[in-house]
């Protein structure tokens, strides 16, 4: 079944892509987008670094450096970080818990295509009188007095975008619930699930507080209401608790599903079982929980005052105690193992120092008094790229690697992986160990030049030499993919060969209904254990039989394309005639859209058990 799109002309697969809610093209296509994104939040990255190569450089204008800045933090965080992590749980969570599919399939490709949308809102920003400009948190103080439409393209482009994060992390919640297969209890899911499972829940009751913040900010911009207007009444602090309570939790949103990458890579090419399971999935929990309890740790010089800085300090500094549980465990999983390393391996053993070194710092930053010091210098940016690209950047690298086959049905080469891996690894220390110490020599963060003779100079260039370093491993990347995907040789079942988890027990990629009969999972390690018994699949809990299968549907892009029209309305609604008429347009084709949804009796399709009995005996698969 799988093969047929290599059949079709460039049209027929357009529209099947356009179309499907098969969770396995989803994830292609959240690869895609996400992955255009992260090169979009590179090349603002690469600018900044030129731009402060030197003293005193004027390669671009403070103005467009304050776009720049703004776009690259909110391009990487919500437009390439989280849509790369989604295109991986959608590619693997289901097929990990022995599921055909997500449990809503037409929400999932809703939930791609108003991310989509939102994204490609935001970055229209660029080519229609100017981008964002008050920083990636966007301040209230700021984002209210920042004249043109750039915040607004903000504020309307990640309202859009985050909704679509929403639906997709409760259709994961649900999924892991409902969908798993006989056996497959809680404390036998796979860790990369178990921290999909926390993330979503994460996203649950984190989102909701960055679309309302957005939606009031919206208010004061478009409406002249007052929440944020301190000469009206309004208070702009409110903005940074609304802004941190969604904003601390999204950095384990990202973190999170990391660690589980990395908990599933290290027993394979350790060949041993993950260390300490059990106080893994408990130590991911806490991290969870205790994530809601840390957003003022942001704000230690706001003047919250001593006793809220304590309360905050202590709750920043417990979260280390989780995270120490997990790196102890990958370190105990690899001991005494039979290693193999393979490029997954080499990303995930070198994640594990390089995350310390930004947990300590974030330590360092939790104590109020020491961060009166260091915050808002470069120390704090180089803490937080350590956690985010040495955590979440270097977890998307082994991860696309280690699940390439299961995506695409090819290995990447594995010479370039290393040299991938060689070149970033260098450049990412680099560009970000030295901005430790610029912090402590007291350069600001967000500052678009400075004076020569400040110490500063030989510091700043280090960085934007690694800067270079990363770019050009990222360049090696796609020539990587566009190599394999030429001439890359075709992989069957289990291509590393040591695979523990059932994404491993099927043909790689998998038929479009993953599984012909739903597997019995007898343990931890599902597969593992049928191979320790000699068993060269996973025993059936079902008999063979139909397979029923939702129908593809354009109504999800027609839905997010209606959002996508309002929210020009809504931004051009004073300086042009159109604007009403726009929003009226938009919501008319989304709800209208969504009406035809609730009337068209869709009951989806069979794929008949004669068919796949077919298969068996050299059909097609």
């Amino acid at each position: 079944m799988s093969t047929l799109t290599q059949k079709k002309g460039i049209g027929a697969t357009l529209w099947d892509y356009l179309t499907t809610v098969d969770h396995k093209k989803i994830a292609i296509l959240y690869l895609i987008s996400g992955g255009f994104f992260f090169l979009v939040g590179g090349l603002e990255a690469m600018l900044i670094r030129i731009q402060l190569a030197v003293p005193d450089n004027d390669f671009v204008s403070a103005g467009l450096y304050n776009e720049i800045l703004t776009m690259h933090g909110t391009t990487m965080i919500f437009l390439a970080a989280m849509p790369l992590l989604f295109a991986l749980m959608n590619a693997v969570v289901p097929l990990q818990i022995g599921a055909r599919d997500v449990a809503f399939p037409f929400l999932n490709s809703l939930g791609f295509w108003l991310f989509f949308f939102g994204g490609v809102f935001l970055n229209l920003s660029w080519f229609l009188g100017g981008a964002p400009d008050a920083g990636w948190t966007s301040y209230a103080s700021l984002a209210m007095h920042s004249p043109g439409h750039g915040v607004d393209f903000y504020l309307l482009g990640l309202q859009v975008s985050g909704l679509g994060t929403l639906i997709a992390g409760i259709n994961f919640l649900v999924t892991i619930i409902n969908m798993r297969a006989p056996g497959m209890t809680y404390m036998r899911m796979p860790l990369f699930t178990w921290t999909t499972f926390v993330a979503s829940a994460l996203i649950l009751f984190a989102f909701p507080a960055l679309t309302v913040g957005l939606a009031l900010l919206m208010f004061d911009r478009l409406f002249g209401t007052a929440f944020f207007n301190p000469a009206l009444g309004g208070n702009t602090v409110i903005w940074e608790h609304l802004f941190w309570i969604f904003g601390h939790p999204e950095v384990y949103i990202l973190i999170l599903p990391a660690f589980g990458i990395f908990s599933d890579i290290l027993p394979v090419f350790a060949r041993k079982r993950l260390f300490g399971y059990s106080s893994m999935v408990f130590a991911t929990v806490l991290i969870g929980f205790l994530g809601f309890m840390v957003w003022a740790h942001h704000m230690f010089t706001t003047g919250l005052g001593p006793i809220a800085n304590a309360i905050f300090a202590v709750a920043t500094m417990a979260i280390a105690v989780p995270t120490g549980i997990k790196i102890f465990n990958w370190l105990f999983t690899i001991w005494g193992g039979s290693i193999k390393f393979t490029s997954p391996m080499v990303w995930s053993v070198a994640f594990i120092p390089t995350f310390v070194m930004g947990g300590v710092t974030g330590v360092m930053l939790a104590a109020a008094a020491a961060d009166y010091q260091y915050h808002d210098t470069y120390f704090v940016v180089a803490h937080f790229h350590y956690v985010i690209v040495g955590g979440v950047v270097f977890s998307l690298f082994a991860g696309a690697i280690y699940w390439w086959p299961t995506m695409f049905g090819k290995m990447l080469n594995e010479k370039l992986n290393y040299i991938i891996f060689a070149l970033f690894f260098t450049g990412f220390h680099l560009t970000f160990f030295i901005q430790h110490f610029l912090g402590l020599w007291g350069m600001p963060r967000r500052v678009f030049t400075f004076l020569p003779g400040q110490g500063l100079d030989i510091a700043n260039f280090i960085s934007t030499v690694g800067a270079f370093f990363m770019a050009a491993a990222t360049i090696l990347l796609l020539v990587n993919i566009v190599i394999t995907s030429v001439k890359g040789k075709k992989v069957g079942i289990d291509p590393w060969e040591d695979g523990r988890t059932l994404e491993w027990a099927i043909p790689s990629p998998p038929p479009e209904y993953n599984f012909k009969q739903t597997p019995l999972v007898r343990g931890l390690d599902a597969l593992w254990i049928e191979k320790m018994e000699g068993n060269k699949e996973m025993t059936p809990a079902e008999p063979l039989g139909d397979i029923h299968m939702p129908n593809g549907s354009i109504l999800p892009f027609i839905m997010s394309f209606g959002l996508f029209i309002v929210s020009f309305g809504l931004m051009y609604r004073e300086d042009y005639g159109w604007g009403l008429a726009a929003i009226i347009v938009g919501f008319i084709i989304t709800l209208g859209a969504m009406f035809l949804r609730s009337i068209i009796d869709d009951h989806g399709y069979h794929i008949h058990k004669e068919d796949l009995m077919n298969e068996d005996k050299g059909g097609k698969a």
